[in-house]
């Protein structure tokens, strides 16, 4: 059995009620709803939130009825591991054990739905504990990413012996673009933390993974959707 699962607390500092802020005319959320619903490999489809709002959409779309999440994983600190966790616990009690625990950020909808399919299969043929959506870095911390020291002056993040002139010559950096997960049920119950285990990347465009923080991400993220002829 394969669970789909979104994290969707109802407050952001960033961007107002951002998890159900209409986009193009939906909220945010349904456009990571669709792709749970909508692939045939998803058995059950989980959704984490605080929000009555947010949890009642859920539910009338066809979501586990799994509850509110818990006061202590509502807050701004709290780690999306225990998240992950508590849902898991939830659905299996409900649904019975779990081959694969897929996890979609409602904040990034500009995934395809055969990301969800590559990933799966990336999961299921390699067996990691965990993939990870990922996206080649645009900024290199062997090239140029650069920080200060005690005085102020800079120098290379990540120094190598022989200097990297050009960027083809750094060693290849990923950014974790948050997107699209695949655990292992089993490491999400021994471990606690997401590079406890073998976490492997599923490479996806940076176009793809676009993640909605602020009221400027919001505009790009509406502008590529729109692109696509939604809305």
């Amino acid at each position: 059995m394969i669970i789909g699962h979104i994290g969707a607390r109802g407050n952001s500092k960033g961007v107002e009620n951002k998890n159900f802020r209409k986009i193009l005319g939906r909220p945010l959320i349904d456009w990571s709803l669709d792709q749970l619903f909508s692939c045939e490999r998803v058995d059950l489809v989980v959704v984490s939130t605080d929000s009555e709002e947010i949890y009642d959409h859920a539910v009338s779309r066809g979501a586990l009825q799994i509850g509110l999440r818990p006061p202590g994983l509502a807050t701004d600190s709290a780690a999306k591991w225990n998240v992950w966790v508590h849902s898991l616990e939830a659905a299996e009690k409900m649904g019975g054990a779990a081959s694969a625990f897929l996890d979609l950020d409602c904040t990034s909808p500009l995934r395809l739905p055969s990301d969800l399919d590559a990933a799966l299969d990336l999961y299921f043929a390699e067996r990691p504990d965990m993939v990870m959506s990922c996206c080649p870095a645009r900024k290199n911390p062997y090239f140029n990413l650069v920080e200060p020291d005690e005085t102020g002056a800079l120098s290379v993040s990540k120094p190598l012996a022989k200097p990297v002139v050009a960027r083809q010559q750094a060693p290849l950096v990923y950014e974790h673009a948050a997107s699209t997960y695949v655990l292992s049920p089993d490491y999400l119950r021994r471990a606690a933390g997401i590079f406890e285990g073998r976490v492997i990347p599923y490479v996806m465009p940076p176009e793809r993974c676009v993640d909605i923080d602020g009221e400027f991400d919001f505009r790009i993220v509406e502008f590529l959707l729109g692109e696509r002829g939604y809305g």
